[in-house]
C-alpha cells in the first residue's frame, strides 16, 4: 500500500424526476459506511454523490408542471440534499450535471473524442425507451419491449452522433478476464460478457429532439445524450477538463463505483470504453445491485427516520441487504430487526452493564484480569473482531461485517448469564471476579462501539458517553482488549426502545390507508378539476349568452385604463353596492359597483384595478350618486367574484391593451 492512502467511492448520480425512495437510501448508506470505515483506517477519502439532471423525462415533467427544467430540478435536488443530511451521509462532494464546471468538462471530452475519430455523425433508426433513456435495436428488444425495464418503446429516427463502442469490445472482454473483481457480483459480469458477445453496437451519444442537456460545442443543434453527460461526472467532479477542482491526480482511478443493477451495463461497457478512448485509467471495481421499494406500506425514508430514528434505518438497510444483490423492504422485517438486534442485543447489553457497574462499584471499574475460559473466549473474539470486519468491508460484504460485530455483542449477553454478576455480588470474596466480569463487558461494548461508528454514527458516540468516554475513544487503532484501563460509567437513555410489533403494524397499516385515501382523494379532485376545465363553458356554470356583435372599430372606442382606489365605503342605501373613489391618472371619479357581497372596502383601498373610463355618467340611487365608469370583475365557479389587480410597478392611468388572435380560456367568465 502506498504511503499516502486514498480511497475514492461514488454513488450513482440520482435522477431527480421525483423524490427519492428507500432504495436510493440503501445505496447511499452503503457507500457512506464504506467511506466512514476507510476514514477510520486512515485513508484520505473522497466520497462523491450527486444528481443527473438532464434528459427528456425532466424536460417533459417540467413542461407538465409549468416551470423550466432548471426550476424543476432545483426543487427536487434540495430535497435530496435534505435527505442525505437527515441520514448522516458524509459525502465530500455533491455534483450536479447542471454545474458549469461539469458542462465544461463534458464539452471538452466530447470534442476530444470527436477530433480523434471515436465519435462520428450518423443517423439513428431504432427504438427508444424514455424511462431508461436508452436506445435499442430490434434484436435487443424482449417481446418488443425494453430489455432493462420491460416498458414500451417508441420508434426513433433522427440525426445523431455515435461513440465507437464496438471498437473496444475485445479490450472490454480482456479487462473482465484480467480483472475478475472489476464487475460485482459475479452473475452481473456474465451478463455483460454475453451482451458484448452478441454483437456490441456503437452508442448514440447525441440528440436533436431534446434540448434540455449540454450542447455539443461544435454542433449546437445537438444535445449530448445523457450517458456521456452523466458518466463523465466521476472525473469532472475531480477537476478533469475544468479548473474548479484539482483532485484528479490524487483520487483517480475510483476504487469503487456503486450503481444500480439497471445502469450497470453503462458503467461496465460504455464508461470503461470511453476511458479507454480518452487513454485514462479505469475504475477498480463496479458493483451493481438494487433494492426493491417495499411490499406495500411506508417506503419514504423521511417518514421511517422520523418514526424509528436514522440509525435504526441505516442498520436495517446495511444488515438486511447483501451488497450488490436484490433486496426487499417490509415494515415487519424492519421492526423485528430493530427489536432483536438493536433493542434486545445492543441496547440491553449496554443498559445492563452500566447499571451493574453503578450498582456494584459506584460506576467505576478497573482492568482486572480474567481467570476462566469464557473470559479468554470473549477476549479473543474482541481482538479478532477488527480483522474480520476489515476483511468483510474489503469484500463489500457489509451485512457479514455487522454479523461479526453483533456476534461479540450476543456473546457478551450470554457471558452475563454464564457469570451471573448478581450472584457474585452477594459475597465480598467475589469482588475481584465481579469487577473482572464487568470490565470484560465494558470492553466488548467499547470495541463494538468503535466499529459500529461506521454504520451507526449517532449511536456509537452515545455508547461511548455511557461508558464514560468521549468521541476521541472512537479510534480504530484501540480495538484490542485492555486498551482502556478504567471505566467510569453513567446511565443514559435507552439506545433503541423496544417496539410492540402488533400495535406498530396496526398503526402503520392505518397510516398507510390514510395516505392512500388522501392520495386517491387528491387524484379524484384533480381529475374532476381537469374534467370541469375541459367541459363546455355552460357546464361550468358560466353565463355564455352573447351580446350583439360589434366591429373592431367600435370595440376600440372603449377606453380601458388602470386606476387606483383612493377611498371605498359601503352604502347605507344598498347592501350590494360599494362606493369607490378612484384616480385614473388625471382626476378622481366615483364608481358604484355591486361587489359588496364579496369585498370589503379595506380589501380595495390602495389597490390598482382596471376600469372603463369613457362610459357615460349614470345617475344611481334616485340621482343621489353618479357612477362615472365600470371596474373589471369576473364571475367565479362558486358563484363569487374576482377582480384583476395590477402591481405597484404599473403606472396609474396606463392604457389596457388588447391583442388579436389570443386563445380564449377553457371556461370564459363574463366581465361586468
Amino acid at each position: 500500500m502506498s504511503e499516502h492512502k486514498t480511497f475514492y467511492i461514488t454513488t450513482p448520480i440520482y435522477y431527480p424526476s421525483d423524490k427519492l425512495h428507500i432504495g436510493h437510501s440503501y445505496t447511499t448508506v452503503a457507500c457512506d459506511a464504506l467511506a466512514r470505515f476507510k476514514r477510520m483506517q486512515g485513508y484520505d477519502v473522497m466520497f462523491l454523490t450527486g444528481t443527473d439532471e438532464h434528459g427528456q423525462k425532466i424536460q417533459d415533467k417540467a413542461a407538465d408542471a409549468g416551470v423550466t427544467p432548471k426550476e424543476y430540478v432545483d426543487k427536487i435536488v434540495a430535497t435530496v440534499k435534505d435527505l442525505w443530511k437527515l441520514m448522516d451521509i458524509s459525502y465530500d462532494r455533491f455534483i450536479r450535471t447542471t454545474d458549469d464546471y461539469h458542462m465544461e468538462s463534458c464539452q471538452k471530452i466530447f470534442t476530444k473524442l470527436y477530433e480523434q475519430g471515436d465519435i462520428y455523425k450518423g443517423e439513428y433508426i431504432g427504438h427508444y425507451c424514455k424511462p431508461c433513456e436508452s436506445f435499442w435495436t430490434d434484436s435487443q428488444l424482449v417481446d418488443g419491449k425494453c430489455p432493462d425495464c420491460g416498458r414500451e418503446v417508441y420508434d426513433a429516427h433522427e440525426e445523431a452522433y455515435f461513440f465507437k463502442t464496438s471498437k473496444y469490445a475485445d479490450r472490454l472482454l480482456k479487462l473482465y478476464e484480467e480483472n475478475p473483481q472489476f464487475i460485482q457480483p459475479e452473475s452481473r459480469k456474465n451478463e455483460m460478457i454475453a451482451f458484448i458477445k452478441q454483437g456490441l453496437q456503437d452508442t448514440c451519444v447525441s440528440r436533436t429532439s431534446v434540448k434540455w442537456g449540454i450542447p455539443v460545442p461544435f454542433d449546437p443543434k445537438h444535445t449530448m445524450y445523457v450517458w456521456v453527460d452523466a458518466l463523465s461526472n466521476y472525473i469532472s467532479a475531480l477537476g478533469y477538463g475544468n479548473e474548479t477542482y484539482h483532485d484528479y491526480d490524487k483520487f483517480w482511478p475510483a476504487d469503487l463505483h456503486m450503481v444500480g443493477k439497471e445502469i450497470l451495463r453503462f458503467h461496465t461497457i460504455l464508461w470503461p470504453a470511453m476511458l479507454m478512448a480518452l487513454d485514462l485509467p479505469l475504475p477498480k471495481r463496479v458493483n451493481g445491485g438494487k433494492m426493491s421499494k417495499s411490499v406495500g406500506n411506508v417506503v419514504d425514508p423521511v417518514i421511517l427516520c422520523d418514526r424509528y430514528g436514522v440509525d435504526a434505518i441505516r442498520y436495517f438497510l446495511l444488515r438486511e441487504i447483501p451488497f450488490g444483490n436484490d433486496g426487499m423492504f417490509t415494515n415487519e422485517a424492519l421492526i423485528n430487526r430493530i427489536n432483536s438486534d438493536l433493542a434486545n442485543d445492543l441496547g440491553n447489553l449496554l443498559s445492563r452493564t452500566v447499571a451493574m457497574c453503578e450498582k456494584y462499584f459506584g460506576g467505576t471499574v478497573h482492568n482486572v484480569p480474567g481467570t476462566e475460559a469464557i473470559d479468554t473466549e470473549l477476549e479473543t473474539m474482541i481482538n479478532e473482531l477488527t480483522g474480520k470486519v476489515t476483511a468483510d468491508m474489503d469484500k463489500l460484504t457489509i451485512p457479514q461485517a455487522l454479523v461479526e460485530i453483533f456476534a461479540v455483542i450476543q456473546r457478551a449477553n450470554k457471558y452475563i448469564d454464564e457469570t451471573a454478576p448478581w450472584a457474585l455480588a452477594k459475597d465480598e470474596a467475589n469482588k475481584a471476579r465481579l469487577e473482572s466480569v464487568l470490565y470484560h463487558l465494558c470492553e466488548a461494548l467499547r470495541v463494538s462501539g468503535i466499529l459500529l461508528n461506521a454504520y451507526l454514527p449517532s449511536t456509537a458516540p452515545k455508547m461511548m458517553d455511557q461508558l464514560g468516554l468521549d468521541a476521541s475513544a472512537l479510534d480504530l487503532s484501540k480495538t484490542v482488549y485492555g486498551a482502556q484501563g478504567t471505566y467510569t460509567v453513567h446511565k443514559g437513555d435507552a439506545l433503541f426502545p423496544r417496539i410492540d410489533v402488533a400495535k406498530e403494524i396496526a398503526h402503520l397499516k392505518e397510516e398507510d390507508e390514510k395516505r392512500k385515501a388522501a392520495a386517491e382523494a387528491a387524484n379524484k379532485a384533480k381529475a374532476e378539476a381537469e374534467k370541469k376545465a375541459a367541459a363546455p363553458a355552460e357546464e361550468n356554470g358560466v353565463d355564455f349568452t352573447h351580446e350583439e356583435e360589434i366591429d373592431f372599430d367600435t370595440f376600440c372606442k372603449v377606453e380601458l385604463r388602470v386606476a387606483e382606489v383612493r377611498a371605498c365605503e359601503n352604502l347605507k342605501e344598498s347592501k350590494k353596492l360599494l362606493h369607490l373613489t378612484v384616480f385614473d391618472g388625471e382626476r378622481e371619479r366615483c364608481i358604484l359597483s355591486g361587489i359588496a357581497k364579496w369585498f370589503k372596502p379595506e380589501d380595495l383601498i390602495g389597490k390598482k384595478i382596471g376600469i372603463v373610463c369613457n362610459l357615460a355618467p349614470r345617475p344611481m340611487m334616485k340621482g343621489k350618486y353618479v357612477s362615472e365608469g365600470m371596474i373589471f370583475a369576473a364571475d367565479t365557479a362558486d358563484g363569487g367574484c374576482s377582480i384583476a389587480f395590477y402591481g405597484d410597478d404599473t403606472p396609474v392611468g396606463s392604457r389596457l391593451h388588447y391583442q388579436l388572435h389570443l386563445r380564449p380560456p377553457r371556461a370564459p367568465s363574463r366581465i361586468h
